[in-house]
């Protein structure tokens, strides 16, 4: 069933003054939001933020965009971000980003969106601008800082070697081998030294290493 009022707003994800534009002809304008969301012609993904009910899209909601909007600064990175590229091979349920605020998981109607904190000077470093098809877009980590962002969370495997650390990217990680070994090793140096981190650095070794071997395999 069509909504008029919808019809106005033309993306599937919008703020709370557009939706407020939309019926502002209403003699009680929200009463009319609350009514099209006990309706479920919208849903609140969190305070301020909306995206059309499933039976008044015209199209699916980004959940890229919606990360973006609901924890700031932000963009995706870690696991969400490598399936992103096609270097991680299993989908990834939660939408991961990081943020320069503190760590955050927010559970919403439309999925399960989580925030890892990291400094200040390597949150600058590695943030790329994706397009949707309709032109808007939203903001992703390049696939090396991705999985930079990656090793970094993962304090706990104890790598120490660059053996033992393309072990785990492989094995643990599962990563693309092809997709690995076309990372730029510059790239994930200048990010180490923003993170101060010895195990990125050590993967910005490696990938220089199998870029002179010819290949990750």
């Amino acid at each position: 069933m069509k909504n008029p009022l919808l019809s106005m707003i033309p993306y599937e994800e919008f703020d709370y003054q557009t939706l407020l534009d939309a019926v502002h002809d209403y003699s009680q304008p929200r009463q009319k939001i609350s009514h099209l969301l006990a309706q479920g012609a919208v849903v609140r993904v969190k305070k301020g933020l909306y995206v059309k009910g499933e039976s008044r899209q015209r199209g699916p909601y980004s959940r890229e965009i919606l990360a973006n909007l609901i924890y700031g600064p932000s963009y995706l990175s870690l696991e969400y971000a490598l399936q992103h590229y096609g270097l991680a091979p299993e989908r990834v349920p939660v939408v991961t980003s990081v943020t320069t605020g503190r760590s955050r998981v927010f559970s919403t109607p439309v999925g399960t969106f989580s925030y890892r904190m990291i400094p200040l000077d390597a949150f600058h470093l590695g943030i790329d601008r994706a397009e949707l098809a309709d032109g808007r877009g939203y903001l992703i980590a390049t696939p090396e800082k991705a999985l930079a962002d990656l090793l970094v969370a993962d304090r706990g495997a104890g790598i120490t070697s660059q053996k033992e650390l393309h072990t785990h990217l492989l094995e643990d990680l599962r990563l693309d081998p092809e997709g690995l070994s076309g990372l730029d090793p510059a790239a994930l140096a200048a990010i180490a030294l923003g993170y101060r981190s010895r195990r990125v650095k050590l993967l910005a070794d490696l990938l220089a290493n199998l870029r002179r071997r010819g290949g990750a395999q």
